[in-house]
Parts: C-alpha cells; sequence; structure tokens
C-alpha cells in the first residue's frame, strides 16, 4: 500500500510538472491553480499515506518540528503570499519563480499533512487531535482564498489571458472554485477522517520495515 501512494505522489508530480499545464499557467489562471491544487491537495496527502508511520517518516524522527498548527500556518503563509499580485506574476513569467512557487508547494502541504497523519503509530492518537485542527485551519483558509479570488468583479491579475476562451475575470473566478472545490473540500475531508479514526479509538499497529 505504501508503496502503491508512493508511487502514485510522484506519477501526480510528473503529470502536474512534465505536462502541459506548466506553458497553460502561463496565461491561464485556472491551469496555474490546478497545479497549485493538484500539488497541495492532491500529491502531498498521497505522498504522506506512503511516509506516515514508516521507518523514514521524518516526524518519528524530530517530532517537535512538525507541530501540526504550526505546519497549516506555514502553508497559509506560503499559498497566501505566493497569491500576492507581484509573486503570481513572477511565478506565471519566470521559469525559476514558477519553479521555487512549486516547490515551496510541495514542501508546505507535505509538512501539514506529514505533521496531521505522520509520527509514532503508538503516539498517533495524540498528535491526531491537533492535527484534526491543523486540516481544518487549512480547509478554512483554502475555502477563503477560493471564494476571494472566486467573488470580485474585477480580475486581480490582469496578465492573463483567460483560458479556454474565457475572459481573464472569469479564467479567475473558474481557479477561484477550483480552489474552493479542491482544496477546501480535501483538507476537510481529511480532517474528519482524522477525526473519525479518533473516535473508533486506538487500532493496534505493527510497524512496516522499509
Amino acid at each position: 500500500m505504501r508503496r502503491a501512494c508512493l508511487g502514485l505522489g510522484l506519477l501526480m508530480l510528473a503529470a502536474l510538472w512534465l505536462g502541459p499545464l506548466p506553458q497553460l499557467a502561463r496565461h491561464a489562471f485556472a491551469a496555474h491553480m490546478t497545479m497549485h491544487m493538484g500539488v497541495v491537495a492532491v500529491a502531498a496527502p498521497v505522498l504522506a499515506l506512503a511516509i506516515a508511520g514508516a521507518r523514514l517518516d521524518p516526524v518519528r524522527r524530530a517530532p517537535g518540528l512538525f507541530a501540526p498548527i504550526v505546519a497549516s500556518v506555514v502553508e497559509f503563509l506560503v499559498v497566501w503570499g505566493w497569491h500576492a499580485p507581484a509573486l503570481h506574476r513572477l511565478a506565471r513569467q519566470a521559469p525559476g519563480g514558477l519553479v521555487v512557487e512549486q516547490g515551496m508547494f510541495l514542501l508546505a502541504g507535505a509538512l501539514v499533512w506529514l505533521s496531521a497523519l505522520g509520527g509514532d503509530p503508538r503516539d498517533r492518537a495524540n498528535r491526531a487531535g491537533a492535527g484534526i485542527v491543523a486540516l481544518l485551519l487549512t480547509s478554512m483558509h483554502m475555502t477563503l482564498l477560493g471564494a476571494l479570488l472566486a467573488l470580485p468583479t474585477r480580475p486581480l491579475y490582469p496578465h492573463t489571458t483567460g483560458f479556454a476562451g474565457l475572459s481573464p475575470l472569469q479564467d479567475q473566478q473558474l481557479g477561484g472554485a477550483i480552489m474552493l472545490l479542491v482544496g477546501g473540500v480535501v483538507y476537510l475531508l481529511g480532517g474528519l477522517a482524522l477525526a473519525a479514526g479518533l473516535l473508533r479509538g486506538p487500532v493496534p499497529q505493527r510497524e512496516e520495515r522499509g
């Protein structure tokens, strides 16, 4: 199962970064948002599931560096910072800017999901409570940012040209809807899944090798 998640997560990143999206993202906000959500809300949790609780899980080695709520704040700063018009323009128009942005998105997303899901299996219940709060907080700020992008009556990023014939405003609204539906929902479901596991009580686990 872990190997399947690892392979799937890496395949997702390859599709996001090596496919047509980076070129489309230079002109279309919706394509850029698809990359963003694909990294933090799809690939990152799948990779976290492959790593969490295993021998190479960094949370087991340094649990103090992976406080879930702090990780959520870090992701908030990364995500909102890169959606400021100046940094967003840099990521859209400079290849190096896009690489840095996407790398920071992956690290921030992995930090949140590993902080919530990882750690010593014997101590998972103690971490789950903070993990639930972190994922729900992230869902809230993703929902808020998505709404701010989807609801304006004028484009916040005038350098866009629209996606598939859409106007820049319609393209931005589509991107905001993608963030609302993917970012808000996935992190919410992650928090609810952790809460359900916590309510079920501890489940005996055997440590895996490798």
